[in-house]
């Protein structure tokens, strides 16, 4: 899978081989760097041992390279950034915030993709017309 991941606002690229990386702020003010897989679907997690990711919890992310906060305006507990796929086309991607649970969207146009066990609590706060 070669997509490509970036930050909305400054378009910096975010994945390094085979991880996102991404600035996180825990709900008790401890700050970190995460590394998720970029394989949608896929919701490995890879942290210092010592920036403990709780079940759970949820977890503001930002970018790594202007520090923006990269929320969403759909709903507090998605994350939001950009991808390009192997055929140039960018799509929105959603994920929740809350450490454990599955939920990814990919959005293009009216097109929703979605991933993961979770996925259905935020189908009220995306664009469903045409659900894949």
């Amino acid at each position: 899978m070669n997509n490509h991941f970036l930050c909305p606002k400054c378009r910096s690229f975010l994945n390094v081989e085979d991880n996102l990386i991404f600035a996180v702020k825990a709900e008790n003010g401890k700050t970190g760097l995460v590394a998720l897989s970029p394989e949608l679907g896929n919701y490995t997690v890879r942290a210092n041992p010592h920036f403990n990711i709780e079940e759970g919890k949820k977890y503001e992310f930002y970018c790594p390279v202007c520090n923006t906060e990269l929320a969403s305006e759909v709903n507090e507990n998605l994350t939001h950034l950009h991808m390009i796929d192997e055929q140039s086309n960018e799509y929105e991607v959603m994920f929740s915030k809350i450490a454990g649970e599955k939920s990814t969207y990919t959005l293009i146009g009216e097109n929703v993709k979605m991933y993961g066990e979770n996925y259905g609590n935020y189908v009220d706060f995306v664009n469903l017309s045409n659900v894949k």
